[in-house]
């Protein structure tokens, strides 16, 4: 069954290499819908079928992707508390047993087994992890900067921290935070940077985006090729540290267009009144 599955597996890539989707390279990553609107990822380091799961709330569905990839999850990198991301920790320990690291920056996290901190590196086979703190949706939030030998640039999974087009709610935090995980730590990630996030959020956001910039060119092709995607029930993500900071309001502070739109002038003032007006937002 292994053999078929990896079989499966091998010309799943080389269709995808053909196509132009993927290149052929040490690292897939695989989203899988979760619940309403979550994203769970899987993701693999192809040298050794190694993978980690990425909080994974709906286990069961998780492992079957991994089953029919022909890996082995050895580790979940959870993003915050909050029970959409991390409720799925204690199942898929019991079913995966105690070799399993879980990870995590809060020990609010239910099955943790290795708490990180910004800047701590750890590695899924092959694959480099280095944790990112990004305090404010949640005061324990980390984000996972992945990246293999053959690509330096990688991808970070950013949970409720940033989305395609906006950013999470400030629960636990404040502006100043949140503009600190945004500029001093995922801004300074490669451009280039894959940004998988934990909800399907990029139609409504990139609604948002052009409410508030609507001369944005790149807001405007960005919400029409988001409408497209989910007429056709796939997904937004993932997008680019680049593509954010092209669009992204809470990636834009300081540009002229959020200032009018917020009425403020001081970066961290224009970030905590763009969520707020956010906050009471509803798209049309």
């Amino acid at each position: 069954m292994l053999r078929v599955a990896s079989l499966t597996r091998r010309v799943s890539l080389l269709k995808r290499i053909l196509s132009g989707g993927v290149a052929a390279a040490a690292m897939d990553i695989r989203p899988v819908p979760a619940l309403q609107d979550n994203y769970m990822y899987l993701v693999i380091d192809e040298k050794t079928k190694q993978a980690a799961a990425v909080d994974p709330a709906e286990p069961e569905k998780l492992l079957d992707e991994a089953k029919k990839e022909g890996v082995t999850v050895t580790s979940v990198l959870t993003t915050h508390h909050h029970w959409d991301h991390s409720s799925g920790n204690e199942r898929i320990a019991d079913l995966l047993g105690k070799n399993l690291i879980v990870y995590g920056g809060d020990d609010r996290i239910p099955a943790m087994t290795k708490k990180v901190t910004h800047g701590d590196k750890f590695k899924i086979g092959s694959l480099h992890v280095r944790a990112l703190f990004t305090p404010c949706h949640t005061s324990g939030h980390i984000c996972y900067h992945v990246t293999s030998d053959d690509n330096p640039v990688g991808a970070v999974f950013t949970g409720d921290t940033l989305f395609v087009g906006a950013c999470g709610k400030f629960f636990e935090g404040t502006g100043e935070q949140m503009y600190a995980a945004l500029y001093d730590v995922l801004g300074k990630l490669p451009p280039d940077t894959k940004v998988y996030c934990g909800h399907e959020y990029g139609l409504a956001s990139m609604k948002y985006c052009v409410t508030v910039d609507p001369s944005n060119q790149r807001a405007n092709e960005k919400l029409e090729w988001a409408q497209k995607q989910r007429e056709n029930n796939l997904p937004t993500v993932p997008s680019t540290i680049a593509d954010e900071m092209a669009y992204n309001p809470f990636m834009r502070v300081h540009t002229d267009a959020l200032k009018k739109y917020t009425g403020q002038t001081d970066p961290v003032k224009v970030m905590e009144k763009a969520r707020e007006m956010k906050n009471q937002w509803r798209p049309q």
